[in-house]
């Protein structure tokens, strides 16, 4: 494990986490935020917005892109608190916690706690939110990644049944006013939903489900990145009930995770856990290939988590 302080992208104080093969880069100048992911000396699997890279301070709010931490249900001006301020930082043996002061707008204390495996191409990123207000709040802890551009986002289906044995619903499927399920970058099939980032199509999309499987992937350029993520069923998610959502315009796409929706009284705290695996995949766009390509990937690291439950 290596962890250097270096400058990146413009912005000064940045953290280096590495292994043998792959790397991921925090800046203590905004935040909580990871600007880089990928395998060293090779492309950054984030994406990040040209014109705010390497900015700080000021009122107005930037999205910077890499992957951040939100307040769910989204709301104006809540979920756009500015994060353009140092963060307080502590480096452990394997990662780095970074601690947002409090925000100004909605009054919370957002966290993040990064691991890196030793000897995997493993990241958990623990999010955290505090209730530093002196009344209870109802909220969500909301990551996203926004991702490079070309990529293909894979979400699994519920396994299909018919017959008396399947009454009920499987999942909620959400949708925006945006939405259009006949925008051609949407692929949907009987196992899986792709959405395929494209830099030729500039308008908004998104979608939002239940994902009881607990996993969905990016595939970009033969490499592979999987996210693992909890669902329970005895509990309330936000925007009808989704755990997971996938956001895409013409610059990048985001696949984003939200914990349950959590009474927060004053001191209170919420966590919610990614898993993160970056792999080398190919895969085309068949479900045939994604079974024998993606599949197996994914089956593996959950089995790994679930044995070993942290990096």
């Amino acid at each position: 494990m290596l962890q250097t302080k270096i400058a990146f992208g413009g912005w000064p104080n940045c953290i280096r986490i590495s292994n043998d093969e792959i790397e991921l880069i925090v800046t203590t100048d905004t935040g909580p935020r990871i600007v880089r992911f990928g395998y060293i000396n090779q492309k950054n699997f984030l994406y990040l917005v040209p014109g705010h890279v390497g900015k700080t301070g000021g009122e107005q709010w930037r999205i910077y892109g890499g992957h951040r931490l939100w307040i769910a249900p989204e709301s104006m001006p809540g979920s756009y608190n500015p994060d353009n301020e140092k963060v307080e930082f502590e480096v452990s043996d394997n990662g780095v916690k970074l601690m947002q002061r409090k925000e100004s707008i909605t009054g919370v204390v957002k966290e993040m706690e990064i691991r890196l495996a030793h000897h995997k191409n493993e990241v958990t990123v623990l999010h955290r939110l505090i209730n530093q207000n002196l009344s209870d709040m109802e909220l969500s802890v909301w990551p996203l990644s926004m991702l490079a551009q070309g990529g293909r986002a894979i979400v699994p289906q519920e396994p299909y049944g018919e017959g008396d044995d399947f009454l009920l619903p499987a999942r909620s499927l959400a949708l925006w006013q945006y939405t259009k399920m006949n925008d051609p970058r949407w692929i949907w099939g009987e196992k899986y939903i792709q959405a395929k980032q494209d830099p030729a199509f500039t308008s908004e999309q998104k979608i939002g489900v239940t994902n009881k499987q607990g996993w969905a992937a990016y595939s970009l350029n033969g490499e592979l990145l999987v996210k693992r993520f909890d669902f329970n069923p005895g509990i309330v998610y936000p925007d009808y009930g989704c755990n997971n959502e996938i956001y895409m315009n013409g610059d990048f796409l985001e696949i984003e995770t939200l914990g349950p929706l959590t009474k927060l009284v004053p001191g209170g705290a919420v966590e919610h856990t990614e898993h993160w695996l970056l792999t080398k995949a190919t895969a085309d766009e068949s479900e045939e290939s994604i079974d024998e390509n993606i599949l197996p990937l994914v089956n593996s690291f959950q089995m790994l988590n679930e044995k070993n439950k942290t990096v």
